[in-house]
């Protein structure tokens, strides 16, 4: 029987980029808003503190074992911004395109070599009588001056990854899912998830046993 893993997002793009990276470990993938209202503050000053947020959020929410990831982009000629402020650059209730605009507005100017950046992602993994567990990776690549691709969403169209020779939006789902920072994270949430699958069956396993021998 499968266990259901509540994702905290209202972002479907996320919803459809995480639940194939988790086929195959005894957990069916459910949004937090099919248990009512989902809209928890992101007031962390860190990527794993809002992941937290959210995650402990979708848990009280369902009552489930929850996730949720937080996702910033650090521009090394910007300093490090927009940083965990990537999905709002461009101000509360900001389109993808806005933050885009914004970015590039930003960077004019700036050389290709001196245009470097990296997506990273801090996934908080949530479960009753249990402290929170983080996952932090990321992805490196470099911004270009003006979109490709279609795919994808947020920065992706912008964010070329040397080692495809695309950007994440020139690129499949499957593709993107072997490379980007949410699919490195999202690997060392599925080592855990599998090591308590195993952990479950140890345990029901000798309890059938003692069964048998009583």
């Amino acid at each position: 029987m499968l266990r259901t893993l509540v994702l905290g997002t209202n972002n479907k793009h996320k919803a459809e980029e995480i639940a194939p990276l988790l086929d195959g470990v005894g957990v069916a993938v459910r949004a937090a808003g099919a248990f009512g209202r989902f809209d928890p503050d992101e007031t962390g000053a860190t990527l794993e503190a809002n992941a937290i947020l959210k995650a402990r959020a979708a848990l009280e929410l369902s009552k489930e074992w929850a996730i949720a990831d937080d996702t910033g982009l650090e521009v090394d000629a910007l300093g490090g911004r927009p940083g965990i402020y990537a999905a709002r650059y461009a101000g509360e209730q900001c389109s993808f395109d806005d933050n885009i605009n914004k970015l590039l507005g930003e960077l004019k100017g700036v050389p290709d070599e001196k245009r470097t950046a990296r997506f990273v992602c801090a996934i908080a993994f949530c479960r009753p009588g249990h402290a929170p567990m983080t996952f932090r990776a990321s992805c490196g690549g470099r911004i270009l001056q003006a979109r490709r691709g279609t795919q994808g969403f947020g920065y992706d169209p912008v964010f070329f990854v040397s080692e495809t020779g695309k950007t994440f939006a020139e690129l499949s789902l499957d593709e993107k899912n072997r490379v980007s920072h949410r699919a490195r994270a999202m690997k060392m949430l599925r080592a855990e998830l599998e090591n308590l699958r195993l952990q479950k069956e140890i345990v029901q396993r000798k309890v059938d046993n003692d069964g048998s021998q009583a």
